[in-house]
């Protein structure tokens, strides 16, 4: 994959426009890297856009049963909306097609670095074809199997009603009807190795008749095996590619990217007050930061990491510099640092992260994949993001600790089983919300405090009649918010009614 300036990408286009042979069809194995020459702007666009398709697959993949129709219908406005190749396209759709291809590879190259990231390429990717597969056309589904040389011959209609009998017996949980709806292809054997093993389809003279709904899992098979070796490949050729000083910071940034809304523009500047914190906490923090701010309370200080990440977070729900500078001195003097240490050892660095000192660099408040991927917490730490990083008996521990129902806890616990951490934090939303579908993708800590505020102020509808479990939530947030202000502050009923014009705040654009 070539790099070129804007002017000759136009004229690469014109050319390219011309080649649709490249692109035969709008689903493919990914076999051959691109060779044109691509604008590092496109580059970058590319791979965000399949980044953030990605993103929506694992989340839709969590929140639905695959191959439903919600599933679908959710996952075909995805690929609509980012120009990717979807069924409607099907025969004429050259620059999504060829944004689908090179994007593929832009991702491959950021994803093959470490097995976490490999693997979780791998299942997406995966998910992502088997949609595409079985949105086919029968035609088209034809057509791809020989262009990658799955020959695969589709049973006709004759040949099926003469196999009826011996179809239905020897595929499970096939009725006679189910026979004549199903389309079957004939496999060679050691293609349909598996199923034959598991007596799952019928065998004669040397080829197994497969329904449609067990290719697709022959395919899936197909598929990755090609790209794990194809990414076990690419990982130990990395470092050359790495050696391009234009390629290297944007792979390294790509692995854990944030793809949502820019949460360093202050728009709430002012509107909190340190007196708020207390009840926020309890009632709009994700779980990364309501732990960073009991330990702060508790222990009066937070290690660096701590301080960035929790700092940087109460920057982008709206603490001034000044405030930021109240707050954390209030705090610190409370424990064994004087007024003096701290004006000499920490207030710089707050400045610093507003951009008042040092190349005057105003940091962006932390999403969840830079907390997920970066700067693991050690003993005595508190940053870091509790579904990834804790032991799953703490974590069940503390969840414990804030009512959240038994049921709810499985459920958190099964998702960070599986990786999926920005679920499990989503899940956790609903539950302290009592809300059944939190309506958006969590990506950010600052996302979750904005969205907490826009529903308790009205904004999302939540479930009409509550639960035993959001009722003991409830009496888990009346009774953190007492200990809490067992602090000295000087909360009032004037800082109450604060609280509630904030959460009006958040409702507006």
């Amino acid at each position: 994959m070539e790099f070129s300036s804007g002017r000759a990408r136009l004229k690469q286009a014109r050319l390219a426009g011309d080649r649709r042979e490249l692109y035969p069809h709008s689903l493919q194995f990914y076999l051959e890297p691109p060779t044109e020459n691509v604008s590092l702007a496109e580059f970058e666009s590319f791979a965000i856009d399949r980044l953030k398709l990605l993103k929506a697959v694992e989340n839709l993949g969590v929140s639905y049963v695959k191959g439903n129709e919600s599933y679908k219908t959710k996952l075909e406005a995805e690929l609509r909306k980012l120009k990717f190749p979807y069924r409607a396209l099907a025969e004429d759709d050259y620059e999504a097609r060829r944004k689908d291809h090179i994007s593929h590879f832009i991702l491959r190259l950021a994803y093959c670095q470490s097995e976490d990231l490999r693997r979780w390429f791998l299942q997406q990717e995966m998910d992502l074809l088997r949609y595409r597969f079985n949105e086919l056309t029968d035609s088209l589904r034809q057509k791809f199997l020989e262009h990658v040389n799955l020959s695969f011959e589709a049973v006709s209609e004759d040949l099926k009603n003469e196999l009826a009998n011996e179809l239905c017996t020897s595929t499970p949980g096939f009725s006679m009807i189910k026979v004549k709806e199903q389309m079957f292809y004939k496999v060679g054997l050691a293609d349909a190795v598996d199923l034959f093993r598991t007596r799952r389809v019928f065998i004669k003279d040397g080829f197994a008749y497969v329904p449609l709904k067990d290719v697709d899992t022959i395919v899936l098979n197909n598929y990755r095996a090609k790209l794990s070796k194809a990414l076990a490949l690419t990982a130990r050729s990395l470092p050359a590619v790495q050696s391009d000083e234009r390629l290297q910071p944007l792979l390294s940034h790509l692995s854990h990217a944030y793809v949502g809304p820019d949460y360093s523009v202050q728009k709430s500047a002012g509107k909190i007050s340190l007196d708020q914190i207390d009840a926020l906490s309890v009632k709009s923090f994700p779980l990364c930061m309501r732990q960073l701010h009991r330990a702060l309370r508790d222990s009066h200080h937070l290690r660096h990491g701590g301080r960035m990440q929790y700092g940087l977070f109460l920057k982008g729900i709206g603490l001034t510099l000044e405030q930021a500078l109240d707050f954390w001195k209030r705090e610190f003097i409370r424990g064994k640092v004087d007024a003096d240490k701290f004006d000499k050892g920490y207030a710089y660095s707050i400045r610093h992260s507003y951009g008042k000192e040092g190349r005057r660099t105003d940091y962006t408040p932390y999403s969840c994949m830079k907390i997920i991927m970066s700067n693991p917490p050690s003993q005595g730490d508190y940053h870091g993001c509790p579904f990834h990083h804790c032991d799953p008996e703490l974590l069940r521990q503390k969840l414990q600790a804030y009512k959240v129902p038994p049921s709810g806890i499985a459920q958190i616990l099964e998702l960070v089983k599986g990786m999926h951490y920005q679920l499990a934090c989503q899940k956790y939303f609903e539950l302290t919300h009592d809300v059944d579908d939190v309506g958006f993708s969590l990506s950010h800590p600052n996302q979750y405090f904005t969205e907490s505020q826009r529903l308790l102020s009205g904004a999302r509808e939540v479930k009409k009649e509550p639960t035993n479990s959001g009722n003991s939530q409830q009496r888990s947030v009346s009774q953190e918010s007492k200990n809490l202000s067992s602090a000295p502050t000087t909360s009032s009923t004037a800082a109450a009614a604060e609280l509630e014009g904030l959460e009006a705040y958040f409702t507006e654009d």
